[in-house]
């Protein structure tokens, strides 16, 4: 049922290790075999049924992706094969329209998510949120004293799930001495600093510095979706991997449990460290497309959540705004782990970079996973296109038929 493309074999580098497992040559390959390289844990999928994906499979590649002011107008087949994508698909009211994979990838292929984690690292708050056992306006430092010395006092849960916080650190990924990557060195995903300082995800943490109050503009941080994970962790006092097995993905109708990469001391990377199939991604964004019910019928995330989620504060979007990165993305917010892309549409999304994507839809019950092995961390020549090719097989896919 599902549609393979022919397997041309990836050559593999003869060695990749911490040292070369993200460099453009061999990404392809150590996103779909991260166990290979870094330590991992499983995150359970449980003993439940596994959801059904009915499959009527469309020839949806030659719908048309308007012209925007950055691209001509191009076929939804010419994205797909321009933008370095491993797996693809869309669907459409639970039933799969569109299901693709490339080169070695596969359906039981678990592949790296990169920040798409974040998304799904801040469900799993909206699920404590629910349940009453955290409140986004207390303190991160009521359920994290450990931060109590760092930048971090006097920020609130609701601070970080937006990315609102004051703390200073730098997301250049090209930049080998950014705040990004000394999260790697200190959690062991690339090989340490000279000084062999290894110190693990929640001591570095604890160094971070503030360099504006708290509340203030919208500023991407991996930091934030970290601390997160953090609260999350001590709210309910067992590790992320359980926790996230047991409000979430037991509870979606995955078929294979998901990996999280570890530091050295088997803390989550929760920012960016989850693996999982393309066809559990895609059953965990229909929740975001069904009001938090899943494809069992179990209302997994509070229909609250889900609304907090879309709707946002009065000041999110002009805190998007008024953020000092460039986001191309004029009049959209975030929140909640989530990008909104357009002020005039019902589209958000979960991002990662080297092009990992869940496009969600819910006023057109329209669920798009794409995962992929952009050579750049960030490409906006890749990733607006694929934003736009969604939009349109959307608008496609629910277009009332007219006789």
């Amino acid at each position: 049922m599902t549609e393979t493309s022919p397997d041309n074999t990836v050559p593999v580098a003869p060695v990749i290790d911490k040292d070369n497992w993200q460099d453009a040559d061999n990404v392809r390959w150590s996103f779909q075999h991260v166990d290979q390289v870094l330590p991992t844990t499983p995150i359970s999928r449980g003993a439940g049924p596994v959801a059904e994906l009915p499959v009527k499979l469309q020839d949806l590649g030659s719908i048309e992706v308007p012209k925007t002011e950055f691209s001509e107008a191009r076929s939804v087949r010419s994205v797909i094969e321009a933008s370095d994508t491993d797996a693809w698909m869309v669907m459409h009211n639970g039933t799969v329209l569109a299901e693709e994979y490339f080169s070695t990838m596969r359906p039981e292929t678990e592949h790296l998510l990169m920040s798409v984690s974040k998304s799904l690292v801040g469900t799993v708050a909206g699920v404590l949120v629910g349940a009453g056992d955290l409140d986004p306006n207390s303190l991160v430092t009521d359920y994290v004293p450990e931060l109590a010395s760092s930048g971090y006092a006097g920020a609130t849960v609701r601070h970080i799930l937006d990315m609102r916080s004051g703390i200073r650190f730098s997301e250049n990924y090209l930049d080998p001495k950014s705040e990004v990557r000394q999260i790697e060195e200190s959690i062991g995903w690339s090989e340490t600093s000279p000084d062999g300082q290894a110190k693990g995800m929640y001591e570095f943490l604890t160094t971070l510095e503030a360099k504006s109050e708290h509340g203030g503009v919208y500023e991407y941080r991996s930091c934030e979706t970290d601390v997160l994970g953090w609260v999350c962790e001590k709210v309910a006092g067992e590790s992320m991997q359980a926790l996230m097995s047991r409000v979430l993905w037991s509870r979606i109708g995955a078929e294979r449990d998901a990996l999280i990469a570890t530091d050295q001391y088997g803390v989550g990377m929760f920012d960016g460290g989850i693996n999982t199939t393309l066809r559990d991604l895609a059953r965990f964004g229909y929740l975001y497309a069904n009001r938090g019910v899943s494809l069992t019928g179990e209302q997994v995330v509070p229909t609250s959540w889900v609304g907090d989620t879309l709707t946002g504060d009065a000041d999110t979007r002009k805190a998007f705004a008024e953020g000092p990165d460039d986001n191309r993305m004029p009049g959209g917010m975030y929140r909640n782990q989530f990008w909104f892309p357009f002020p005039d549409s019902h589209a958000f999304l979960a991002l990662g970079i080297h092009g990992q994507m869940i496009y969600m839809n819910p006023g057109a019950n329209v669920v798009g996973v794409k995962l992929s092995s952009w050579g750049l961390p960030q490409d906006a020549a890749k990733l607006f296109p694929t934003i736009r090719a969604f939009d349109a097989l959307a608008k496609a896919i629910s277009a009332p038929i007219v006789d």
